[in-house]
């Protein structure tokens, strides 16, 4: 649902803090969560993950500009319940036999000062595109020791209509139409 297309424009928000030149950076996928969450009968709430993403981004600050590139593996969804997974990845919800990825692609980004505020693009999902807008709720780059280059990352979200996407599986009082999206996302400066 909301999905890891979040994680596409999370990547473009990092890039934001980076020094004041271009850069490419690439996903981290060890630190690069993308989770949904949906009500359920208005009782709790389902949330599940991707695990397996990755992309790119190109970012200048000084210009206040970049693209993000996220492709994200569908049937890598994980909710922790195997049969829920099960019917996730079915042709009811995701189809991930005829849909294997889920992407994301933005080049527009705003700014609060130097501060990513939000990053706009393009989720692609069950062959339909859509506009999504990824928040920035926190960002900063770091030097990371381990990898001895700088590391910037963030936590982004946003709210999707699943309808849009083809992923109207059951009635709207179970599920409801809207799904939110949580994108953590860490890239790597190259």
């Amino acid at each position: 649902m909301r999905h890891a297309f979040t994680v596409l424009a999370a990547c473009a928000a990092f890039a934001a803090a980076a020094p004041a030149q271009a850069a490419d950076y690439v996903i981290d996928a060890t630190h690069t969560k993308v989770f949904f969450e949906i009500n359920h009968f208005g009782a709790s709430i389902n949330r599940a993950r991707f695990d397996k993403k990755e992309g790119t981004v190109q970012f200048d600050p000084a210009a206040k500009t970049g693209k993000v590139n996220i492709k994200i593996d569908a049937a890598s969804i994980s909710s922790g319940v195997p049969p829920f997974d099960k019917h996730l990845k079915s042709a009811d919800l995701f189809d991930v036999e005829k849909y294997p990825s889920i992407t994301f692609a933005a080049d527009q980004f705003t700014f609060d000062g130097d501060k990513v505020k939000e990053v706009k693009g393009q989720l692609t999902l069950k062959g339909k595109t859509h506009p999504v807008t990824l928040a920035a709720r926190q960002f900063t780059c770091y030097p990371n020791q381990m990898v001895k280059r700088e590391v910037c990352g963030g936590d982004f979200e946003t709210t999707i209509d699943r309808t849009l996407f083809d992923l109207g599986y059951g009635p709207e009082q179970m599920a409801g139409k809207q799904v939110h999206v949580v994108v953590s996302v860490e890239a790597v400066r190259q």
